[in-house]
Protein backbone atom coordinates (compact mmCIF):
# COMPACT_ATOMS: atom_id res chain seq x y z
CA UNK A 1 0.00 0.00 0.00
CA UNK A 2 1.30 3.60 -0.75
CA UNK A 3 1.31 5.43 2.50
CA UNK A 4 2.19 8.87 1.14
CA UNK A 5 -1.93 10.31 0.70
CA UNK A 6 -2.76 8.65 4.31
CA UNK A 7 0.56 10.21 5.64
CA UNK A 8 -0.23 13.99 4.09
CA UNK A 9 -3.76 14.31 5.34
CA UNK A 10 -2.69 12.75 8.62
CA UNK A 11 0.31 15.74 8.68
CA UNK A 12 -2.08 18.40 7.03
CA UNK A 13 -4.77 17.58 10.28
CA UNK A 14 -1.62 17.54 12.54
CA UNK A 15 -0.27 20.86 11.24
CA UNK A 16 -3.63 22.12 11.72
CA UNK A 17 -4.27 21.58 15.32
CA UNK A 18 -0.71 22.67 16.51
CA UNK A 19 -0.86 25.83 14.34
CA UNK A 20 -4.73 26.33 16.52
CA UNK A 21 -2.46 25.42 19.32
CA UNK A 22 0.01 27.82 18.67
CA UNK A 23 -2.06 30.77 17.85
CA UNK A 24 -4.16 30.14 21.22
CA UNK A 25 -0.62 29.73 23.59
CA UNK A 26 0.89 32.84 21.70
CA UNK A 27 -1.13 35.77 19.77
CA UNK A 28 -3.95 34.45 21.52
CA UNK A 29 -2.82 34.34 24.74
CA UNK A 30 -4.79 37.31 26.43
CA UNK A 31 -7.92 35.98 25.39
CA UNK A 32 -6.94 32.05 25.75
CA UNK A 33 -6.68 33.08 29.41
CA UNK A 34 -9.88 33.99 30.18
CA UNK A 35 -10.90 30.28 28.71
CA UNK A 36 -12.17 28.69 32.17
CA UNK A 37 -10.63 25.10 30.40
CA UNK A 38 -7.30 26.97 30.13
CA UNK A 39 -6.78 27.73 33.73
CA UNK A 40 -3.00 25.86 33.83
CA UNK A 41 -1.87 28.90 31.39
CA UNK A 42 -1.48 31.23 34.49
CA UNK A 43 0.48 28.90 36.05
CA UNK A 44 3.17 29.32 33.93
CA UNK A 45 4.99 32.61 33.16
CA UNK A 46 3.88 34.47 30.24
CA UNK A 47 7.03 34.48 28.12
CA UNK A 48 7.17 30.61 28.30
CA UNK A 49 3.58 29.91 27.07
CA UNK A 50 4.02 32.11 24.25
CA UNK A 51 7.25 30.39 23.59
CA UNK A 52 5.56 26.77 23.54
CA UNK A 53 3.10 28.35 21.05
CA UNK A 54 5.70 29.64 18.27
CA UNK A 55 7.38 26.00 18.94
CA UNK A 56 3.78 24.76 18.31
CA UNK A 57 3.33 27.21 15.05
CA UNK A 58 7.18 26.62 13.71
CA UNK A 59 6.25 22.92 14.06
CA UNK A 60 3.09 22.79 12.73
CA UNK A 61 5.36 24.23 9.57
CA UNK A 62 8.04 22.10 9.78
CA UNK A 63 5.57 19.25 9.07
CA UNK A 64 4.28 20.78 5.68
CA UNK A 65 6.89 23.03 4.36
CA UNK A 66 9.80 20.78 3.95
CA UNK A 67 8.06 17.41 2.28
CA UNK A 68 5.73 19.77 0.23
CA UNK A 69 8.76 21.79 -1.32
CA UNK A 70 11.45 19.66 -1.70
CA UNK A 71 14.12 21.23 0.05
CA UNK A 72 15.04 19.34 3.21
CA UNK A 73 12.46 16.90 3.38
CA UNK A 74 14.72 15.07 6.54
CA UNK A 75 12.92 18.22 8.58
CA UNK A 76 9.15 16.90 8.24
CA UNK A 77 10.12 13.89 10.55
CA UNK A 78 12.28 15.73 12.63
CA UNK A 79 9.54 18.48 13.55
CA UNK A 80 7.03 15.97 14.14
CA UNK A 81 9.30 14.02 16.55
CA UNK A 82 9.61 17.55 18.18
CA UNK A 83 6.30 17.89 18.57
CA UNK A 84 5.85 14.70 20.08
CA UNK A 85 8.03 15.38 22.43
CA UNK A 86 6.34 18.74 22.95
CA UNK A 87 3.41 16.94 23.97
CA UNK A 88 5.30 14.33 26.19
CA UNK A 89 6.19 17.18 27.81
CA UNK A 90 2.47 19.02 28.26
CA UNK A 91 0.90 15.64 29.71
CA UNK A 92 4.21 15.40 32.18
CA UNK A 93 2.66 18.64 33.18
CA UNK A 94 -0.65 18.14 33.56
CA UNK A 95 -0.09 15.18 35.28
CA UNK A 96 1.09 17.12 37.69
CA UNK A 97 -1.59 19.43 38.47
CA UNK A 98 -3.64 16.52 37.87
CA UNK A 99 -5.62 17.59 34.58
CA UNK A 100 -7.23 14.40 33.50
CA UNK A 101 -9.08 15.87 30.77
CA UNK A 102 -6.01 17.52 29.17
CA UNK A 103 -3.85 14.12 28.90
CA UNK A 104 -6.25 12.19 26.16
CA UNK A 105 -5.92 15.26 23.41
CA UNK A 106 -2.28 15.84 24.20
CA UNK A 107 -1.55 12.24 24.35
CA UNK A 108 -3.50 11.86 21.00
CA UNK A 109 -1.63 14.53 18.95
CA UNK A 110 1.29 13.18 20.08
CA UNK A 111 0.73 9.19 18.56
CA UNK A 112 -0.50 10.93 15.91
CA UNK A 113 2.91 12.90 15.29
CA UNK A 114 5.06 9.74 16.20
CA UNK A 115 3.03 8.19 13.20
CA UNK A 116 3.90 11.21 10.81
CA UNK A 117 7.78 10.71 12.29
CA UNK A 118 7.39 7.08 11.79
CA UNK A 119 5.89 7.15 8.43
CA UNK A 120 8.18 9.54 6.86
CA UNK A 121 11.44 8.00 8.59
CA UNK A 122 10.50 4.14 8.61
CA UNK A 123 7.96 3.75 5.51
Amino acid sequence: MDWNIPLWILQIVVALAFLVIGYSHSIGYERSIANPRLVWMQALPVNFVRAVGVLAIAGSLGLILPALTGIAPWLTPIAALMLALLMACAIAFHLTRREFPHLAFNAILGVLATAIAYGRFVV
